[in-house]
């Protein structure tokens, strides 16, 4: 309910841009998902341009249009993947596995 209050008081001022810093991280898998379908009702009605920082790849491909990998030291942009799915998004379709896959080894071989 937290993440609600805290969502409808960011989009109460109409913001032309709203950034949210791992706002689900904390929640559990079933509460994680009815927020980021929340999250993609609102921003359907809205179109408001959202930053999402997040560290779950599966949850970036799901909501983003675009996901941008960082670098490890310094901070820096790595790659940037457009997502050209269609929503709704399932885990498990094929393109959608194949680029969680590809954002995923991109982040294993900076660390690696």
């Amino acid at each position: 309910m937290k993440q609600r209050v805290a969502i409808a008081r960011a989009l109460a001022n109409s913001p032309e841009l709203l950034l949210m810093d791992e706002p689900f991280g904390s929640l559990d898998a079933q509460t994680r998902y009815l927020m980021q379908q929340e999250l993609l009702g609102i921003w359907n009605l809205n179109r408001k341009a959202v930053i999402f920082v997040t560290h779950s790849v599966e949850e970036a491909v799901f909501l983003a249009e675009r996901v941008v990998v960082m670098s490890s030291s310094p901070g820096s942009v790595k790659s940037i993947y457009p997502i050209n799915l269609s929503y709704p998004r399932r885990l498990t379709d094929a393109a959608f596995i194949m680029l969680r896959e590809k954002i995923t080894s991109d982040i294993a071989a900076e660390v690696g």
